[in-house]
């Protein structure tokens, strides 16, 4: 698995270099675990695990950065209480949820008093969309999905004007995917929880993984931690059901693999070189 930008070479190279110095940052959904129907059930790839209990020993750090709540990211990895582990840091809800595992601590913000309008106001704005349009509640973030409906494009599409009113009105960002829209507290993003991260590190090199619009943030961040002289490696995780990779991410990727099974592939091998 050899990156195809002379950027992305030094950012392999940088981390097997110093590994203690390098940080590797994963997106969860379509990443880490499938794209699936119903998000509930996006368990992780069954070799994720054990992959990253081997690897994480080695580096500075491993952050797992989602839009996911961090006890759902958990829920479905089993990462908690894993030998190996004690390296790993799940930035949830896009970095304002935080979990360690070598201390086991959760910190979560207060809820956004639009968050708590938008879950009384959802129902009615999906109320006449087709069958198989899903309301994802993440606790402080909302999401609506179209994945389920025949045509989900454009049932997303006719969805979106009321849905981006209410984010204004109810002072939300909004954080669309394929067949999703995500309407969460502003501030956050996956790019300024990863910045953080590579601070609180004293990182020299990182890489990051991610398939879907939400990353594009933390692609951004890669690409200024690269133009002030630090190396790093920047993966597209392709999907696997057919469709194709988010255009954004795939055009600045330095490597582009298939879906989980791709990246659990490419960390298995970074762990086999140390």
């Amino acid at each position: 698995m050899q990156p195809s930008t002379e950027a992305g070479a030094a950012g392999l190279a940088a981390i097997l270099a110093e590994p203690q110095r390098a940080v590797v940052a994963l997106d969860f959904d379509g990443t880490l675990s499938p794209i699936v129907a119903d998000p509930s059930e996006a368990y992780v790839h069954p070799d994720a695990v054990p992959t990253l209990a081997r690897l994480a020993p080695h580096l500075a750090g491993v952050a797992v950065i989602t839009g996911r709540p961090v006890e759902s990211a958990l829920e479905l990895a089993g990462f908690a209480g894993v030998t190996g582990l004690e390296r790993l840091t799940i930035l949830g809800h896009y970095g304002a949820e935080r979990w360690d595992a070598a201390t086991g601590e959760l910190r979560t913000p207060p809820p956004h008093p639009g968050v708590l309008a938008l879950r009384e106001e959802l129902p009615a704005i999906v109320a006449g969309a087709p069958d198989g349009v899903r309301i994802e509640d993440k606790g402080a973030a909302l999401a609506v999905h179209t994945r389920r409906t025949a045509n989900p494009d454009a049932v997303l599409h006719a969805l979106e004007p009321e849905l981006l009113s209410a984010a204004e009105r109810l002072g939300l960002a909004v954080e669309p995917g394929r067949f999703v829209l995500e309407l969460r507290p502003p501030g956050t993003d996956k790019g300024d929880a990863l910045r953080a991260y590579l601070a609180e590190r004293d990182a020299a090199s990182v890489l990051y993984a991610g398939d879907d619009l939400g990353d594009i943030a933390a692609f951004d961040a890669v690409a200024q931690w690269r133009k002030d002289g630090n190396p790093g490696l920047l993966v597209c995780a392709a999907p696997t059901t057919g469709e194709a990779p988010v255009t954004a991410l795939a055009s600045r990727a330095d490597l582009i693999v298939q879906g989980p099974e791709g990246v659990v592939a490419l960390l298995g091998s970074l762990a086999e070189r140390f």
